[in-house]
Formats: structure tokens, sequence, C-alpha cells
């Protein structure tokens, strides 16, 4: 491709994806979205691949959608509309993807950039970032999932408050709301991303996807289906090669060296 408005990087098991416009604080264009549907699925069908980062080059994490190109006529209004999202649209490749993704918000994350954020597994926030609800502000509405998402993390009143107002949350804000795990200095993020990264990606990668598909579908399923199907999966895991490598270490007291078989 000509133009990378995202990069895709692999090693040791963790894949990065940086949103890469940092002159419009990565704000969405086209073929961000393409390529940002593109590697989330790469990542997911990569056995080489255990966690995924989501990040942003630059000061700021994900800007929304990009004004100055919509006024231009060449943003994301000038495209073909659609009334229904592609399968494997940036939302829906997040949601359903197999493998955990850690958020690393390292400046502002508004609208669309903020449900992003929402819609990966676990957040670690830069101390100088910012969550933007800017959507009632702009007359649009959170589109990208966040009116799925948010009321599931901080139940319906506070949801119901930090959509409707509008006002962005600070990094010490969205930890206290519970919306990252987890607030670090700005040149610790990618430092401490990384190591949170590398400790998922140490387990075995066949339950780490099973524990997260059997969250997934719990947010649906009664607690006799969730339980009924997690039985099932334990069943099909105590065949694996993971699993008995994960025994002979705790008998050798050894760390486990998995190989996701």
């Amino acid at each position: 491709m000509d133009e990378a408005h995202a990069i895709y990087q692999v090693e040791d098991y963790v894949a990065t994806i940086t949103l890469n416009r940092p002159e419009r604080l990565n704000a969405l264009s086209p073929l961000m979205l393409s390529q940002l549907s593109e590697y989330l699925t790469q990542a997911n069908n990569d056995p080489a691949v255990r966690v995924v980062i989501l990040t942003g080059a630059g000061r700021g994490f994900c800007a929304g959608y990009d004004l100055k190109d919509e006024a231009e006529g060449k943003g994301l209004k000038s495209q073909s509309v659609h009334f229904n999202l592609p399968a494997n649209a940036p939302p829906l490749a997040l949601h359903n993807l197999d493998k955990p993704t850690i958020c690393a918000v390292n400046g502002p994350a508004a609208g669309y950039g903020m449900d992003l954020a929402l819609g990966c597994d676990m957040r670690i926030m830069s101390r100088e970032a910012k969550l933007a609800p800017a959507f009632t502000r702009m007359g649009v509405l959170p589109e990208s999932g966040g009116t799925w998402m948010l009321p599931r993390m901080i139940g319906w009143a506070k949801a119901c408050e930090v959509f409707m107002r509008g006002v962005p949350l600070s990094a010490e804000e969205s930890l206290a709301q519970g919306l990252v795990n987890r607030v670090v200095e700005g040149q610790d993020l990618m430092s401490q991303t990384n190591k949170l990264a590398q400790e998922i990606a140490a387990n075995a990668p066949l339950s780490i996807q099973a524990t997260k598909k059997a969250m997934r579908l719990g947010l649906e399923q009664t607690f006799e289906s969730n339980v009924q199907y997690t039985y099932t999966i334990l069943m099909q895991l105590f065949q694996s090669q993971d699993f008995a490598e994960g025994a002979r270490a705790f008998i050798e007291r050894r760390p486990p060296h998995f190989e996701g078989r």
C-alpha cells in the first residue's frame, strides 16, 4: 500500500496495530478503517499472535471523524452510504477477535476513538490522555459499540451521564469510573502495556481464547447455559498438548512453554 494510515507489527507473540495519522491526531480516514479491519482480521488468523495491542502514533489515540476531510468533501460521509456494516468493519472485527486486546490510550480518544478504546478487552491510559464522548456535541450518537459497551461497564445511570453530558473524562476520572485498568505516566505507557501483553502471551493461548469466548457469550447467556458451555470446552482443552505441558511444568516446578496446540 502506498500509504499507511495504520501500521502492523508482530514481535514475541504480540501484534501491535498503530493508528498512523499523527498530524491529525489519528482522525479517521476511509483508508485507516480499511487497514484497521485488515490488520484485526490478520491478527485473529495468525497463530503467531497471542495478544493484540491497539495504540496511536504521536500525541493522540484517535480524534474520531476527520472534520477537515469532511469539510473538503473527502471524508467518510463522501463514501457510499451502507445501512449495514460489513462483517469486518473495525467495531465488529474488534468485538469478535478471539485474541485478547489491550488499548494503549496514548492521547485523546474522542468519539469513534473512544468507542475503539472501549471495544478492547483492557485499557492502559497515559496520565495525559482523555476519553471524549463528543457524540451529542456533534449531533450524532455512539455508533460503533459504545451504547452496547458502556452501560455494561459502568451501569445505566453513569453511562447516560457520560454520553449525554459529552464532557471529556481525564485519565483519573476514567480509572475511577472503571473504564481503564490502570493509569501510567506517558513515557511508561508502551513498556507497561507490553509487559501486560507478555504476561498474557506466556499463558496457554487456547485457554486464553476459550476464556474470552466464554466471557463474551456469558454477557448474553443464562448462568446454566454458560456453565454447560464452559464444561464442554474444558473437556476439549483436557485433550490439548498445552494442558499436558502445563501439568508437566507444574509438577516439574518450571515455567511452561505453550505452543497453542
